[in-house]
């Protein structure tokens, strides 16, 4: 995933309130619920010494996505009284909590977004279809756009006679012209949001023509046909449900992908495994892409300065003429900073998709480089 969007995490040097919570709305006692537990985490932060002013910035910002039921989950960060940025995660964090540190501590954030990706869902029939193109971690689509050609001769006719055949094209050059528009507005919807996946349920004999339309205009997007569609609310319920899977099937895929790409990438000399080896990557200017595992337990601290981010050391010295001001953090924290400010992307190490300890090291830290070396 590219790290651009935590950019304003690291835009300052004061010390940052990260926060993680789990806002999942499944009963009608989770507002209470979350009330208790932001009250007792906003009482930890207060002990750490976290000004009135960053407080009273997170209090505004705590609750999530109040209509959308279900799963969720959110993380904040704040400091000096601003919130350096909000973001929707799409399941709970493991545990609500909350960390001051020199650095923003963004491990869970990433992890959600990682597996997320822009789309675009299509409820269709064979008058049209209903169009909703979803940013990465949204739970709400950015644009939602209908289009309804024109609905004569949809039906195809069983009686026989001379027109029959007539009839018969007809119904097929309307259903043509409407998957045509339709693809025009899926075209539009997925520009928007940036997404290369669309995700398709309704009528059969609609989803095939439009299938051949896409083929047609050769849209920059990769078709998906899900289960349910338009018609109702169970259509749109088991719409909602098949794309949730599809997704979650997309992202794992993906992720195997990665983790195939990394290891040619470690047989070749073109990666590193370690979290030694990636710092002294970073100290080159050398990381295309920043790996890491969901196991941080036993994160190491490491050391940082804030004048160099790409410097990041296992002891003081290792920072050369900036150890004088430099702190420690999680290695973790470091090394996202380091990626974000340096241009490069950020992917999770799957343990169970791994060759052995070839392809994943002990600390769960790896990188793929810019050029061999």
């Amino acid at each position: 995933m590219e790290l651009d969007l935590l950019r304003p995490l690291y835009a300052g040097e004061a010390t940052v309130a990260s926060v993680h919570l789990d806002t999942s709305r499944e009963d009608q006692d989770a507002d209470k619920r979350l009330e208790v537990t932001w009250r007792e985490l906003r009482g930890v932060l207060g002990e750490k010494g976290v000004d009135a002013e960053t407080l009273a910035v997170l209090d505004e910002a705590v609750g999530g996505s109040p209509h959308v039921v279900g799963p969720q989950g959110e993380s904040l960060f704040a400091a000096e009284g601003r919130l350096l940025g909000a973001f929707t995660l799409s399941v709970p964090p493991a545990a609500s909590r909350v960390a001051l540190g020199a650095v923003a501590d963004p491990l869970d954030t990433v992890l959600d977004l990682d597996h997320q990706e822009p789309y675009v869902v299509v409820a269709l029939d064979r008058a049209g279809g209903d169009i909703d193109a979803y940013p990465a971690g949204a739970f709400d689509p950015a644009t939602s756009r209908t289009y309804d050609g024109s609905t004569l001769h949809l039906t195809r006719v069983r009686a026989g006679g001379n027109s029959m055949a007539s009839y018969h094209r007809r119904a097929k050059n309307v259903w043509s012209e409407n998957a045509a528009g339709v693809a025009a507005e899926i075209a539009e919807a997925a520009e928007e949001v940036g997404a290369r996946l669309v995700l398709v349920g309704g009528d059969p004999k609609a989803v095939g023509v439009l299938r051949l339309a896409f083929e047609r205009v050769s849209l920059p997007v990769r078709m998906v046909e899900v289960a349910g569609g338009r018609g109702g609310g169970d259509a749109e319920s088991s719409l909602r449900a098949s794309v949730d899977r599809a997704l979650a099937e997309e992202s794992r895929a993906s992720h195997l992908r990665a983790m195939d790409e990394y290891r040619q990438a470690l047989g070749q000399g073109l990666a590193v495994q370690g979290i030694t080896q990636v710092c002294e990557a970073f100290a080159r200017g050398g990381v295309s892409a920043l790996m890491l595992s969901a196991d941080r337990d036993l994160d190491p601290l490491l050391w940082g300065t804030f004048a160099d981010p790409r410097m990041v050391g296992t002891a003081r010295e290792a920072l050369g003429e900036h150890a004088e001001d430099a702190f420690t953090a999680p290695a973790a924290d470091l090394l996202l900073r380091a990626a974000v400010l340096t241009g490069a992307t950020f992917g999770e190490l799957l343990p169970d998709a791994a060759d052995g300890a070839a392809a994943v090291a002990q600390d769960g830290c790896a990188a793929i480089l810019r050029y061999a070396g």
